[in-house]
């Protein structure tokens, strides 16, 4: 049988092509699939996945919020930031929407006629009009949503402010190691997660003109998270810690899995409760991150970034796959770091998250709402 370096030099010219535009590193997929095959390695990439030394909860004063302070000052620091042409606002549109049908999620709609992305662009209109210049609004596509996506902005006619950049496109292995193939015989690409937006952005030539131009913040959120939008008291919070990272935390409620703040390695840094020491009690902390993040302009375009890739397994076509994914929370591990808690209830939602259907339909009558109050429609 064919090593997996000896399939990957055989791949067809056009899904090289593909694959080369997009980020790929076959030394790198060789490098990630090595050992597989052997009769322990699921359990000693799970291993292999938790951190090492002492974690522990953070306190509650490391967690900060806006109650007892100067919002108004505060969003008069975001006001001026953003009418000096510091801010970029960046969506994270990429995957393919699985729980709803394998759909590009921004084209659905959210509510009477608004898709997720006519809701972003509406936002953008009303964030740039009060700031008297254009915002800059990005969106990480993926292979698979990217021609829907510019369609759409073409369609929708969007100002030239509006960019599209591709995140990473990977291949899956077997569980042994080789090139996964599909039903059709094709090897089966996947992208490789949020964490592929900080090299995704590097590549797409966006962040040299905006830094040049005086840019100094981006904001980074999910496409289908619309409790996430530009808040210019926030941002005049983040401008003030003088980090290079704010994350935005909300309360757990029952059922709620996800990346947690803890003190790992000698920082207080975002874990998914998979890397977590066996033993650690996740529940013990009561916040979640959101992933929605402001990050320094500079540190994401130059900070170097020792990212992890995680080992995880699909079913595809009815069988096991194996593909590697990083998580953008990682940023936090890198750069130094605040955590922000946001309501994830009532008016001031900051949390909103649409991962299906029932999901869509269940938070329609909070979203319309929400979209209306912040200018995403008229």
């Amino acid at each position: 049988m064919l090593s997996l370096t000896e399939e990957l030099s055989r791949l067809d010219p056009d899904l090289r092509a593909r694959l080369e535009r997009a980020g790929f590193d076959a030394a790198r997929l060789v490098r990630l699939a090595g050992g597989l095959g052997a009769p322990d390695a699921a359990a000693k990439r799970a291993a292999e996945n938790r951190v090492q030394g002492e974690v522990r909860a953070p306190d509650a004063s490391e967690l900060l919020t806006l109650e007892g302070q100067d919002q108004a000052a505060l969003a008069k620091v975001g006001h001026d930031a953003i009418a000096r042409g510091e801010l970029a606002f960046c969506v994270m549109a990429g995957g393919m929407a699985t729980r709803m049908g394998g759909v590009v999620k921004a084209l659905v709609e959210a509510f009477a006629g608004n898709t997720f992305l006519s809701l972003r662009l509406g936002e953008n209109r009303t964030v740039s009009a009060r700031a008297g210049r254009p915002v800059p609004l990005w969106l990480m596509t993926s292979e698979a949503t990217h021609s829907g996506i510019e369609a759409a902005l073409r369609a929708a006619n969007a100002p030239a402010h509006v960019a599209c950049f591709m995140q990473d496109l990977s291949l899956r292995v077997t569980p042994e190691g080789h090139l996964f193939r599909d039903a059709s015989g094709a090897p089966s690409t996947y992208a490789t997660g949020h964490g592929d937006l900080v090299d995704a952005l590097r590549r797409s030539g966006l962040l040299a003109p905006f830094l040049a131009s005086g840019g100094k913040y981006v904001w980074i959120a999910n496409l289908d998270n619309l409790g996430a939008a530009i808040d210019e008291a926030i941002l005049g919070r983040f401008v003030g810690t003088g980090k290079d990272v704010m994350v935005e935390v909300c309360d757990k409620v029952a059922g709620d899995r996800g990346g947690i703040p803890v003190h790992a390695a000698g920082k207080l840094q975002v874990l998914e409760e998979f890397r977590l020491p066996t033993g650690f009690d996740a529940s013990s902390v009561r916040v979640f991150n959101t992933n929605t993040f402001l990050v320094r302009a500079k540190a994401l375009a130059e900070a170097p970034i020792d990212w992890s890739f995680f080992y995880v397994e699909k079913k595809v076509d009815g069988r096991v796959a194996v593909q590697f994914e990083r998580l953008l929370q990682e940023l936090t591990a890198a750069l130094p770091s605040a955590y922000l808690r946001v309501p994830r209830e009532g008016d001031a939602s900051r949390f909103l998250p649409v991962k299906d259907m029932d999901e869509l339909a269940a938070r329609r009558p909070v979203i319309e709402k929400l979209a209306r109050t912040r200018g995403m429609v008229g």
